[in-house]
């Protein structure tokens, strides 16, 4: 059997787990929002008109924080058209996902729905057809406390107290040719920078988000993110990344080191985020948003023809996730605590149908796709501290990131209660792997808690409106080709081929 390795050490600590490393998002697109959060005719709609079960799922995906409202979208909305009586708002053409916008929800109902969630909102604000002025308005409006136009006017409208919004985006891939209003790198750091210049002028304390590159496959990747930090260094905390993956014609092996490339672009966008701070003799840091991260199979979206355009909420990217599918989110989560230092928030894209954890019907269920589960586990385990976590793992060849790791891992150690969590994939497609967790470091007396395995022999196999648990994590030791045996100060995992574990110990 081949076999990894890794020496946990309670010293060797990379960083706090954040909790914004469990955001999600919710754009104004296809079915995300209407039909998906909001639909007040559904049999579980609440007084707001939205539906519970997704509510209820929300919470039980473990989201703590989501960005709205958009994304492409954003680029081109006028937040005011979502505000007041809804007889009254107007209807719109939203040029990015070629659909009607009704705008029956705006920023107080989304409020409202996030209050219920208990999650925190990342606001994004239009730079691609607006600017400093509309930046400031929508400001004024959800912040402000009282006694301006603005804050009157959401007082007017039923929201009494300020929704108190702490992060904001400013403004969504305005690399991308893409977008509406795209702009040339100087072009946006000039503008990120005054427009962050009068939201801290307003709220010296809000965390500011600056757009890096939409993709690290951009020909202005890199550059892009230079010239604009070069502009905006000092007024903002943090600088975006993007990142999809999918599996490409058939190379299955490639897709499951997907995590290399996210590992890489991290790596990436701080060393050059600090030879900008280098460069400007700054003391200060600057971390990364992953504020748009998941498997999307975009090309079948690029491939497809155009259908259905000017349609209110029509279905859009709705991608049906497998066993592989949820193995990969499962990874990128690993890349993403593994970079706890450096990413301090982090947002999967979307969080209802569109290329989401969770799946409606108009008037009918809510159920998880594959990828829910791992995200949920992940959310539910890390606690406490990320620790340095260096596999010892055989290796393989991959066509698109070259020499991949079978094994990758990462662990967190929560001091609180002492436990310590694994969580671990096995990317090969044909053979398990024998894992072993050499807990030295920690002294013995471990037993195991909880130790759950998401795998199948199809790993096609997928979730359905008939079948909604056919995927879903089992106990390891239940699987044919999973073990967990403890044994002096090692815990010894099989892992079956193609699969995602949570190992959390306890003693």
């Amino acid at each position: 059997m081949l076999r990894a390795r890794v020496a946990l050490n309670p010293a060797a600590v990379v960083a706090p787990v954040n909790r914004r490393t469990f955001g999600s998002f919710v754009e104004h697109m296809g079915r995300c929002v209407y039909t998906g959060i909001y639909e007040p005719g559904h049999p579980s709609a609440d007084e707001d008109g939205f539906r519970t079960d997704v509510l209820a799922l929300a919470r039980e995906l473990g989201v703590t924080m989501v960005r709205y409202p958009g994304g492409n979208f954003v680029s081109g909305y006028r937040w005011e058209d979502g505000v007041g009586p809804r007889e009254r708002r107007p209807r719109r053409r939203d040029l990015a996902w070629r659909s009607i916008e009704t705008n029956e929800v705006g920023i107080d109902e989304f409020a409202r729905w996030a209050e219920k969630a208990d999650v925190e909102i990342m606001y994004a604000v239009n730079l691609g057809t607006r600017g400093v002025q509309e930046a400031l308005d929508v400001h004024e409006y959800v912040n402000h406390p009282e006694g301006t136009a603005l804050s009157e006017l959401r007082r007017a409208n039923g929201a009494d107290k300020p929704h108190g919004i702490r992060i904001w985006c400013l403004g969504n891939e305005l690399d991308g040719p893409w977008q509406t209003g795209h702009k040339t790198a100087e072009e946006y750091g000039l503008l990120a920078a005054s427009t962050a210049r009068a939201l801290k002028s307003a709220e010296p304390d809000l965390e500011l988000v600056a757009c890096g590159s939409s993709g690290s496959s951009m020909p202005t990747f890199g550059a892009w993110e230079s010239t604009v930090l070069e502009h905006a260094y000092e007024v903002v905390e943090y600088v975006s990344c993007h990142a999809y993956y999918e599996e490409h014609d058939g190379d299955l092996g490639s897709f499951l080191a997907s995590a290399v490339d996210m590992d890489h672009f991290v790596n990436s966008v701080v060393a050059t985020a600090d030879a900008v701070g280098a460069r400007l003799k700054s003391k200060k840091k600057i971390n990364i948003s992953f504020d748009e991260w998941n498997v999307w199979y975009l090309s079948r979206f690029q491939n497809a023809p155009r259908t259905d355009e000017w349609q209110i909420a029509p279905r859009v990217i709705e991608d049906r996730y497998n066993v592989a599918d949820a193995v990969v989110v499962g990874n990128l989560l690993i890349s993403l605590l593994r970079h706890s230092d450096r990413v301090t928030a982090a947002c999967q894209a979307q969080l209802v149908n569109v290329i989401a954890p969770i799946m409606t019907e108009p008037g009918g269920p809510a159920w998880r796709q594959t990828i829910f589960h791992p995200f949920a586990r992940t959310a539910a385990l890390a606690k406490g501290d990320v620790l340095e976590t260096r596999v010892d793992s055989p290796t393989y060849d991959t066509a698109r990131y070259g020499e991949a790791a079978l094994v990758d891992a990462v662990a967190t150690h929560d001091p609180a209660t002492g436990d310590l969590t694994v969580f671990v994939v096995n990317r090969s497609v044909a053979d398990p792997v024998e894992f072993t967790v050499d807990l030295a470091a920690f002294g013995a007396g471990w037993s195991v808690a909880e130790s759950v395995t998401l795998t199948d022999d199809d790993v096609r196999a997928t979730n359905t409106r008939e079948d909604p648990d056919r995927v879903r994590p089992r106990p390891t030791a239940r699987i044919p080709t999973g073990a967990v045996s403890v044994g002096g100060d090692c815990v010894t995992l099989s892992l079956p081929r193609v699969s995602w574990t949570a190992l959390r110990l306890t003693r």
